[in-house]
């Protein structure tokens, strides 16, 4: 039987100076609320939910699904959405679910099913999850309705003062269409990673069209990420996926490659033209760029490779793209991480800005109000890195410390 938790915390901004506060810094290490496991009857897959903080009686993290996800890997990512949440000031914790399973496998959405089964009292009342690696919104979908569960922001709707009108909301959120045709959903989190670097670019003085950007993952993170740098007139100079790296140092034309990725996000070399020199996949990391977006895997960066960046700054696009030891490794030769509790939170706070009706229906407002935050977030991450000469993420997870601490024992954030 799961005991539920009703102690409410909420985290804000408040823009106050980190490291003249006295706070601590946010628990990386803490021990979470709640690590439950599970065991599919049925296939004998491993699943796990890690509730790594409760705030309003919320978390918010998605639900992936790979062969060999462990209980170490889910809970990593529980304690990034809590500093994402936190820094971003949005009113809910972090969590995270995660099943050793293959998506590819048929039985995949049964498993899904029920697992959201043996974890339906946190879904129905305290975890709104979403898609990940291996699980699209789609199936994530399919299988709340199976639990009866309508929609993966349940825990959340229901506190409503109209949950039958948020949802639709919600639901026409997740329909909204660019004017290039695509679902916001799925380009806005790579939209923040891209002003995230943009936030660099200008704290460091660069030209937009001298600044050269290598991105591993072609996915909705990385795809988007390089198609919105490309469009801002920075030099996107190679792209990797599962097959290898595609290098033009004259800088890519990064849409008409993404128009021939497939369905498994494989850009089809057929098409590629002549003049761009294709290398193995590892060959992203060496490129010789300013900025380096690792956008496909966790952990892609570690120590055993981190010798071969070249690139001066890393702004992480895939969560806890770096490891810990890379970093420090890194920082030994003077590269900057720019952590993804800022830089890939932008899907994630776009989500619970569209829940509290603080965006429209209108793409370019939930643009428009990334941007600014994004920028925002980034100026101050760097600016207090640099004051206290520490790196961006110690100065990250203080943030978050301080604006979690400023709104303890508040009231619970309104939801229309």
């Amino acid at each position: 039987m799961v005991t539920l938790d009703t102690r409410w915390q909420t985290p804000a901004d408040d823009g106050q100076d980190v490291l003249g506060l006295g706070v601590e810094q946010a628990p990386r290490d803490t021990e979470p609320y709640r690590r439950i496991h599970w065991t599919d009857p049925v296939t004998g897959a491993q699943g796990h939910l890690v509730v790594h903080s409760l705030v309003g009686g919320l978390a918010t993290g998605g639900t992936r699904m790979r062969k060999g996800c462990t209980l170490h890997e889910v809970e990593d990512l529980a304690r990034g959405m809590s500093a994402k949440t936190a820094v971003f000031g949005l009113p809910v914790g972090g969590a995270k679910g995660g099943i050793d399973f293959d998506p590819t496998d048929p039985r995949a959405p049964e498993v899904l099913a029920r697992f959201f089964a043996e974890m339906k009292p946190w879904l129905d009342a305290h975890w709104v999850t979403a898609e990940d690696l291996g699980v699209t919104q789609q199936r994530i979908d399919e299988a709340f309705a199976a639990v009866g569960l309508g929609q993966s922001f349940h825990a959340a709707i229901q506190r409503s003062t109209d949950p039958q009108a948020t949802l639709q909301r919600v639901r026409a959120g997740l329909e909204i269409r660019t004017d290039d045709g695509c679902i916001l959903g799925d380009v806005i989190g790579g939209y923040g990673v891209a002003e995230a670097c943009l936030g660099v670019v200008q704290h460091r003085g660069w030209n937009r069209a001298t600044t050269d950007v290598a991105v591993q993952g072609v996915g909705t993170m990385g795809g988007a990420a390089a198609y919105y740098l490309h469009g801002a007139g920075v030099r996107v100079v190679a792209l990797a996926d599962v097959q290898g790296t595609l290098y033009d140092p004259s800088g890519l034309d990064v849409p008409a490659l993404l128009d021939l990725r497939d369905d498994y996000g494989v850009i089809d070399r057929a098409g590629v033209p002549a003049h761009v020199t294709q290398l193995p996949r590892e060959a992203v990391l060496a490129t010789d760029a300013d900025i380096f977006v690792p956008a496909a895997i966790s952990y892609a960066v570690r120590p055993e490779n981190a010798q071969d960046v070249v690139a001066s700054v890393i702004v992480e696009a895939a969560n806890t793209g770096v490891t810990r030891e890379a970093e420090e490794l890194l920082a030994r030769r003077g590269v900057m991480v720019i952590p993804d509790v800022v830089a890939n939170t932008g899907a994630a706070a776009w989500a619970w800005w569209m829940l509290f009706g603080e965006v429209g229906t209108d793409p370019e407002d939930s643009f428009q109000r990334l941007h600014l935050e994004m920028r925002a977030k980034v100026a101050r991450l760097l600016a207090e890195a640099d004051r206290a000469g520490v790196s961006p993420r110690d100065t990250a997870w203080d943030i978050a410390g301080v604006n979690r601490a400023a709104m303890q024992n508040r009231p619970p954030a309104y939801i229309p």
